[in-house]
């Protein structure tokens, strides 16, 4: 047993976690984690998304980087993609994943069939840098939070 002291008429009831549609998202990587692979043999790099704005705006995307696997395809996608993450968040050589986090950039999300169980879930098929809309790269003011440069 466990003592919650809670009343659900102070909360807004969670919603079901439709997937968000395909597009383009104002992101940034708010967690990041090395994880075993199903098989054991190697490890990716999971990285947690949240939307920034727009409809979406709070809604988390993850996506996966097998940056050690048996498959060396597997491995050169993951590098590729890490690389234009790391450009994408002007981050050119990370020793730690948190180096990347907090830092806007703009996502692009696919809806992709699970094999598993035939449901539909996002997936993070590219980085791109955050720009303004004259299509030069937005400046950081030292004032301003990171996901508002």
């Amino acid at each position: 047993m466990a003592s919650l002291n809670f009343n659900a008429n102070d909360v807004e009831p969670a919603s079901d976690f439709e997937p968000i549609p395909a597009g383009k998202y104002l992101a940034m990587i708010t967690d990041s984690e090395m994880k075993p692979t199903k098989n054991g043999t190697g490890h990716y790099l999971q990285l947690t998304f949240q939307i920034l704005d727009g409809p979406y705006k709070n809604r988390f995307v993850w996506a996966r980087l097998n940056l050690d696997n048996a498959n060396a395809t597997a491995v050169k996608i993951a590098h590729g993609e890490l690389s234009a993450l790391c450009r994408a968040v002007g981050v050119m050589a990370p020793k730690d994943s948190v180096e990347l986090h907090n830092l806007p950039l703009v996502i692009t999300v696919k809806c992709k069939t699970r094999k598993d169980s035939g449901e539909v879930g996002n997936e993070v098929k590219g980085f791109a840098k955050k720009e303004t809309a004259n299509g030069v790269p937005a400046q950081a003011a030292a004032n301003t939070p990171p996901w508002r440069r």
